[in-house]
């Protein structure tokens, strides 16, 4: 069984139910009972948190949900489905938080493609950082942006790594991506993981989208 010590640091339970919900969705109800096992969290089965913003739902609960996902399928199938889930994350309901709602604006529609990342990806940043425990900033550079998770539930007392972890945030920031950008694909990259011996876990995200 897969053991994180507690953080005291939370996200709102809302966040939790809906990546649950999304695991759910993407490996069906047993596939996630087997996981929740797995990661010690049984209490969860048909339990799932409240659909609220209390910040209750641990970190360590999140990253031994990733942890789960990792062992029971392989890191290939783990990772596959740990950005599927990031992603229905978003679809499902971050793309309604206040800060990215303007987003969706007809004003917000025709600006340029970079003016819309250098508004759009600072907006999921702070949706984070102000909801949860989460502190996350972003840097803009030549022809990328640096977004950074200062702390990190995804691989939250994790290490002895070998590769990033992170793949619940990489799906995260694709939809979030796709989403701002009005349709468009972008690579997004882990450089740095604290669960690979990182202060930090950053995400490269390129400026252009991919064919």
């Amino acid at each position: 069984m897969v053991s994180i010590p507690k953080s005291n640091f939370y996200y709102p339970n809302k966040f939790a139910l809906i990546t649950l919900k999304a695991l759910e969705d993407v490996m069906g109800k047993n596939g996630l009972n087997a996981i929740l096992n797995l990661a010690g969290l049984g209490n969860l089965i048909d339990n799932y948190p409240p659909d609220n913003l209390a910040k209750e739902f641990d970190f360590a609960d999140f990253s031994a949900i990733n942890l789960a996902l990792e062992e029971m399928y392989g890191p290939r199938g783990g990772r596959g489905l740990a950005l599927r889930a990031g992603r229905a994350t978003f679809n499902d309901a971050l793309k309604d938080f206040g800060a990215l709602a303007g987003v969706g604006d007809l004003a917000f529609k025709v600006l340029p493609l970079e003016a819309k990342l250098r508004i759009g990806i600072p907006a999921m940043a702070k949706i984070f950082t102000q909801m949860s425990d989460q502190h996350s900033t972003v840097e803009e550079r030549d022809d990328v942006f640096i977004y950074t998770i200062h702390r990190c539930p995804v691989c939250w007392g994790r290490s002895g790594e070998e590769k990033p972890v992170c793949f619940v945030a990489v799906g995260l920031l694709q939809a979030g991506l796709k989403w701002v950008s009005g349709g468009k694909d972008f690579r997004v990259n882990e450089s740095k993981c604290v669960a690979t011996g990182d202060e930090v876990c950053e995400f490269v995200i390129q400026k252009t989208p991919l064919e």
